[in-house]
């Protein structure tokens, strides 16, 4: 039986994620292939066209429909690769396609670097009170006073929860303006703080007590749900800011609304326990928290990165060689 190769994506994404001849470049990487919108109007449209198809690899953008569970059984028996332009795949596939040998991709690290400016965004927003000011000014019309706190993150203790890729890019980052970077995470090698020109922390409590500036960019596990709780934060030296640009499921988020209420502390969140943040959630309306609403990943200019990850990934593929980063079982369970 023919196989052809699915690009399944939408005009938006061609124009994010595949501008600039990238379109051109996947087709013929992967020929033969077919170009379909990903605004496929219904489950037997899909069904019928993986059927018609029964492609080997899929490379999709936001836009792809679920993989059926009988895809790789009845109506794509060739289908081995799934490319995911994006990142999280929980509603594409399951647990038992990747188990049955089902190879899933997404765009991995290579929105690292964007995460990580990011919280550079967050912590210098925090360090000045811009969401405090924003709303001062636009909404009652106010100016600064004499005795006006703001602060600066020159030669400030930053640390780092967390140490993968995520914290690698933001560390160059931070340098320019402070050299007081420590990190904690479990199991990292000393040489690897070393080579970075970090100081590694004993454990969580010593992190957050002994730093001005606290980043969250730890990868979530069942043993670290919620394992951000009141007793950290409140540690964390008076004046200090606490970002959070990893999973909200890290944090204890009653606990979190409990401190702001209550203290300066300044929080910069682009994550929450849950997604899209309730329009009567307890963290809107705080002048001491800077919200945004998941847009840390790639920027859409940056959206390519992610196409280019891709790319990589599929020659690999085809030549026989490992791909980075696959979506495996573990991976897919602690995902969101």
């Amino acid at each position: 039986m023919s196989s052809t190769n699915l690009i399944v994506v939408n005009q938006s994404e061609i124009e994010t994620f595949l501008r600039e001849g990238r379109l051109a470049k996947l087709e013929r990487l992967i020929a033969p292939c077919r170009l379909v919108s990903g605004d496929i109007a219904s489950s037997s449209d899909w069904e019928t066209l993986l059927r018609e198809a029964n492609p080997e690899i899929i490379v999709g953008g936001w836009s792809v429909p679920p993989l059926p569970e009988n895809a790789m059984t009845e109506l794509a028996p060739a289908l081995r690769y799934l490319c995911y332009l994006p990142g999280s795949v929980r509603h594409l596939v399951s647990r038992e396609q990747i188990e049955a040998g089902l190879l899933v991709t997404n765009w991995g690290n290579s929105i690292s670097r964007t995460i990580s400016e990011c919280a550079l965004l967050l912590t210098l927003s925090c360090m000045r009170r811009v969401t405090y000011w924003a709303h001062e000014m636009h909404d009652k019309g106010q100016w600064k006073v004499h005795d006006t706190e703001t602060l600066s993150l020159f030669d400030r203790r930053v640390g780092l929860h967390g140490f993968g890729a995520i914290a690698k890019a933001l560390v160059p980052l931070l340098k320019p303006f402070t050299s007081r970077i420590s990190a904690y995470t479990d199991g990292m090698p000393d040489e690897v703080y070393e080579e970075y020109g970090v100081t590694k922390a004993n454990n969580l409590k010593e992190l957050f007590a002994n730093n001005d500036v606290i980043i969250e960019v730890e990868a979530l596990t069942p043993s670290r749900h919620k394992v951000i709780d009141e007793a950290l934060l409140r540690s964390i030296p008076e004046g200090g800011v606490f970002i959070n640009v990893a999973r909200g499921a890290l944090v204890d988020e009653e606990a979190l609304v409990r401190v702001v209420k209550s203290t300066e502390l300044q929080v910069g969140l682009d994550v929450f326990a849950s997604e899209p943040l309730a329009e009567n959630h307890p963290l809107r309306g705080c002048r001491n928290v800077t919200l945004l609403p998941h847009i840390s990943g790639p920027t859409t200019d940056r959206r390519c990165d992610a196409a280019d990850y891709a790319m990589e990934n599929l020659k690999r593929y085809l030549n026989g060689e490992p791909v980075v980063a696959p979506i495996s079982c573990e991976v897919f369970d602690r995902s969101t």
